[in-house]
């Protein structure tokens, strides 16, 4: 019954789209779509709370490391 999409159907769909939005919407429209199903798929797959943990994980470890060498310092300034 329906033998599915092929070149000309698409060529038509792309052709309509052109006249509705214009050339100049039609990367951002694109643009828009393919952030949304990124987004999609890393919150399926839990990409993104991986990403976080691990940003989160070297924040401490910049902040720990800060401490270390800002803590000698003091002490030093208080003997002298």
């Amino acid at each position: 019954m329906f033998g599915g999409i092929g070149i000309p159907e698409l060529l038509l769909i792309f052709g309509i789209l052109l006249l509705l939005f214009g050339a100049k919407k039609l990367p951002e429209i694109g643009r828009g779509l393919g952030e949304g199903i990124k987004n999609f798929k890393n919150s399926l797959s839990g990409e993104e709370e991986k990403k976080e943990e691990i940003v989160k994980a070297k924040e401490i470890e910049a902040e720990v490391s800060k401490e270390k060498i800002e803590t000698p310092k003091t002490e030093e300034k208080v003997k002298a």
